[in-house]
């Protein structure tokens, strides 16, 4: 959840930074070299797994991020479209932003150029808006995208079909904690059987529905304390994990608990942030989290909490603001909602280097090239024909 406003941004320079090419570079074995040193040579080269501190070799390199054992609802051409984007510098493919403050999902292409927009002016006139949409996600499958309004205690779905809005859950501008309101709700998450899951933060606890009606839920609504999963503090985020479970981040007390699909603890751990902000899994039960500070940070950690990464300069053009999300890419780089300087970044981990920008650094605005306080994002790979693949995504 992002409680917190600015006063005023500090005039910034800078657009869009668009991709940096990383060229990898191979050596060959000379025609005179023995064929036992060719041999030695191939098995080298085996062992040699790319991925970096996002996805290091000891635990499978990058395919480890993308393999059917590590995501949610694989579709058909998943497979290939990760491996496809884990070759892509940059943003990989293409990047679905939740432009929160201006009411509206856009998708990026790696040229920074918006292939998607919802609402157009036209579907506003009609109607069709958008109010605080936090998050935006795309349902498995690919037929729509779901989206929580934070402020306006609703959980809407866009179907792309038709590009109609539906309200999935909640009474928009009514916050409450019974069984049919939201109080404040985070990271709305759609799941392989038709359900889905958010974070409802004020109300203190991880809802799961279906059909408009709460099948699960972990916290006990309105009493807010740390003992999960019976009892949660305020909440924001409520990732699927690849074995079916729920990765939940409280904000007091900077807990992220690991919750399994039958419902018991797995882990509870205290992360080294102030606040943590929408943690997500990483295979070799890493954890990729941000700390919703300034200047923030964006962190892996383990499952006891000790930091194995962290990016977060103190000043200049890299410092961040208020991050919300920081997203695992499948070429090993890592996608940040750098919120209040309303930008979406791509660092380069090993180098600690942002490569590609989408905003202008600390100029809100709704003009092409502009975000204002980008509050959620997906990673979107490219389909067979160039456009979006939907339908490939998955979470994690």
């Amino acid at each position: 959840m992002r409680r917190q406003r600015l006063a005023g941004a500090a005039g910034g320079l800078v657009a869009i930074v668009v991709v940096l090419v990383v060229a990898l570079t191979s050596g060959g074995s000379s025609e005179h070299s023995s064929r036992r040193a060719k041999h030695a040579g191939a098995r080298r080269a085996k062992q040699i797994v790319p991925g970096g501190p996002l996805a290091p070799a000891s635990i499978g390199g990058l395919a480890a991020l993308w393999a059917p054992q590590n995501v949610v609802a694989a579709q058909p051409a998943t497979a290939a479209a990760y491996e496809a984007a884990s070759r892509i510098p940059g943003p990989a493919g293409y990047l679905l932003v939740a432009d929160r403050g201006n009411n509206r999902i856009l998708v990026l292409d790696r040229t920074g150029k918006v292939v998607f927009l919802y609402p157009t002016p036209a579907e506003r006139r009609m109607g069709r808006r958008l109010v605080y949409n936090d998050d935006t996600f795309v349902v498995p499958g690919g037929a729509a995208m779901i989206a929580n309004e934070e402020d306006n205690n609703a959980v809407v779905e866009v179907t792309l079909a038709d590009r109609k809005l539906h309200v999935l859950f909640g009474h928009p501008g009514v916050a409450g904690n019974d069984s049919t309101h939201l109080h404040t709700p985070d990271d709305a998450y759609a799941l392989p059987d038709g359900s889905f899951t958010v974070a409802d933060a004020y109300a203190c606890r991880i809802l799961f529905v279906r059909n408009r009606r709460i099948i699960r839920q972990y916290g006990h609504s309105g009493v807010c304390v740390h003992d999960p999963p019976r009892y949660l503090a305020a909440v924001n985020g409520d990732t699927p994990t690849p074995s079916g479970g729920v990765l939940v981040s409280e904000i007091n007390g900077s807990w992220v608990d690991e919750i399994g699909p039958d419902g018991r603890l797995v882990f509870s751990l205290k992360a080294p942030v102030s606040y943590p902000s929408d943690p997500q899994p990483l295979p070799g039960g890493r954890i990729l989290l941000s700390d919703y500070a300034n200047p923030g940070h964006v962190l892996i950690v383990d499952h006891r909490g000790k930091t194995l990464w962290r990016y977060g300069p103190a000043r200049g053009p890299g410092r961040l603001d208020h991050p919300s999300l920081a997203l695992p890419l499948p070429n090993g780089n890592i996608a940040v909602n750098d919120d209040y300087r309303h930008r979406v970044i791509v660092i380069e981990p090993r180098a600690k280097r942002i490569v590609w920008q989408y905003g202008h650094t600390d100029i809100p605005g709704t003009a092409a090239g502009y975000l204002n306080i980008p509050d959620g994002m997906d990673f979107v790979p490219i389909g067979p024909r160039g456009g979006p693949d939907y339908a490939a995504v998955v979470h994690p």
